[in-house]
């Protein structure tokens, strides 16, 4: 024991990597295994749904969903996810990590079913449906992020810490390559099972009404890692910083962490009273809270807020690149089941190639340089192939140089997440006190689904071509995609400087992070505030 400190934290912390490290890392994971493909599944389908709902007869083009109703379909679960973010953070202190921990996947579980089922046969009641119910399910994914960060880092021992939360979020990784595949297995078997001629042979023909049910299946599946989950969430203990800490029950914290530590704690109930007394602790809105941890949220916020814009834009010109390579072909050429499982296998191919190893990469390094310098890096490399895809754009669009297009591309992604797409979401897990640290990092995640609405749906309009004659149908002119890829390079650039504003917690335990050290002063050495008392 060391100091004055609670034995069950000082016992967390130095404990060795066990099986129970690993089982929550799944637990957890999964959950984001699920966010991730709920979240990046409708890209895998708008095409599609705009084929079956808006056909135009006499087009020269498939139908294509309207400005408006895409923006609509792609964004709500953004909303609903910030919405969540911010109540089940603040949720997570009040009640307890473990309690709001079911209620999340639950929705999540419900609101997947239920965008699939989304019924009528109108292009409006089905569209309005499917924006319902994935608002919801974004609402289930928000509280996912603060939660599953919290509990991660709650339970982890503080010299592998960083990789565990970031392990966690690297589940997201496999949850896009498995939105991928399951996609392109799905719209294989539907195009082996109902041919159909293309778009420019037979407009109407192209789509085979059973194409309906392909993109509801791909929907709907994703309720399945989700509900797997469930029954190991419920049987998880509370985390012994919230027991200890917030709840203020030492005792029942240490014999939650003895069985699961599987060695002997001592509760140490005298404390319980004197930790009871204490209840001057500061609140989020105090003066004392701005001191200590002011520059701290503003720095986890702005860094999240400016990696979203840059990192969820990146997604517009996926398409450009993906038919300048010829990796899809014009859609007149395929009818939509073939549309669908080309969309899919290029999305998997990037994933597989950049997504995924660099979320790995911060895996295996956080615990040795630090989230600090991963930060910094990431940025600095999004900063600089922004910048080379920009500057040269024109270069890039001709034909023999496409190939070095698609490389820089991946390079982007690539460090965004070997870099601050990770630490974004490890740092607010970390650094703030345990009766607001589900808050605080709800309100990180928040201001980054803020960015992800700007990236996503400010740079669809902007990235628009400066001729009205060259823009997508019912988008008004913009600054072109070199001005928008220039912006981008601003914005990571901007994202490298707030990371001075955020500490390294590479190697400290959380109560050192957050000033809550000692749990109130027998030898006088306790920092102020020190108890973790909660505001209830």
């Amino acid at each position: 024991m060391t100091g004055n400190k609670l034995q069950v934290l000082d016992a967390l912390d130095v404990a060795k990597t066990q099986w129970y490290h690993f089982t929550a890392i799944i637990i957890a994971g999964m959950g984001f295994f699920t966010d991730a493909y709920d979240l990046f599944c409708i890209s895998l389908v708008t095409k599609l749904l705009g084929r079956i709902y808006y056909h135009a007869d006499g087009s020269k083009t498939p139908g294509s969903l309207p400005p408006n109703v895409s923006a609509a379909v792609n964004g709500v679960a953004f909303c609903g996810t910030l919405a969540g973010q911010l109540f089940f953070g603040w949720l997570g202190d009040k009640l307890g990590r473990k309690k709001v921990y079911g209620m999340t996947l639950m929705l999540m579980v419900l609101c997947s079913v239920a965008s699939g089922l989304s019924f009528g046969s109108h292009p409006k009641s089905v569209m309005s449906t499917l924006c319902f119910f994935r608002f919801w399910l974004g609402f289930g994914i928000g509280g996912d992020y603060p939660l599953s960060a919290t509990i991660m880092s709650e339970y982890a021992n503080k010299k592998t810490r960083g990789a565990f939360i970031a392990a966690v979020f690297a589940m997201q990784g496999f949850g896009i390559l498995a939105g991928g595949i399951f996609a392109i297995t799905v719209s294989a078997l539907f195009k082996y099972w109902f041919p159909a001629p293309a778009y420019e042979v037979d407009p109407v023909g192209s789509t085979v009404p059973e194409a309906d049910y392909v993109w509801r299946i791909i929907l709907m599946v994703g309720a399945l890692p989700a509900a797997l989950t469930y029954y190991w969430r419920l049987k998880m203990p509370e985390t012994a910083r919230y027991t200890a800490l917030v709840a203020k029950n030492t005792k029942q914290a240490a014999s939650d962490m003895s069985k699961v530590l599987q060695m002997d704690i001592e509760a140490e109930p005298e404390k319980d009273t004197q930790l009871e007394q204490e209840k001057n602790s500061y609140g989020l809105f105090s003066k004392e809270f701005g001191i200590r941890h002011g520059l701290h949220l503003l720095g986890t916020t702005t860094t999240w807020f400016l990696l979203d814009i840059a990192f969820y834009s990146q997604n517009l010109f996926q398409k450009d690149i993906f038919s300048a390579i010829g990796w899809i072909p014009p859609a007149k050429t395929m009818n939509a089941l073939e549309e669908v499982f080309r969309i899919a296998r290029a999305q998997t191919l990037i994933a597989l190639c950049s997504t995924v190893p660099g979320y790995w990469f911060t895996v295996a390094l956080i615990d040795i340089i630090g989230r600090f310098a991963i930060q910094l890096i990431g940025f600095f490399f999004m900063t600089v192939f922004m910048f080379a895809l920009a500057i040269p754009y024109e270069h890039w669009t001709h034909k023999d140089n496409r190939i070095g297009f698609v490389v820089m591309y991946s390079f982007t992604f690539f460090f965004a997440n070997f870099g601050p797409n990770a630490t974004t979401f490890v740092v607010p897990a970390e650094i703030f006190p345990a009766r607001l640290r589900s808050t605080c990092h709800g309100i990180s995640a928040a201001s980054g689904k803020l960015g992800a609405m700007v990236g996503a749906f400010g740079f669809l309009y902007l990235a628009q071509n400066k001729d009205k004659a060259k823009t997508d149908a019912g988008y008004p002119p913009g600054i072109g995609v070199k001005n928008s890829l220039i912006v981008l390079g601003v914005i990571n650039a901007l994202g490298f400087m707030f990371t001075f504003l955020v500490p390294e917690s590479k190697g400290k335990s959380l109560e050192e992070m957050s000033g809550e050290n000692e749990n109130g002063g027998k030898s006088g050495k306790a920092l102020p505030s020190s108890s973790s008392s909660s505001n209830k």
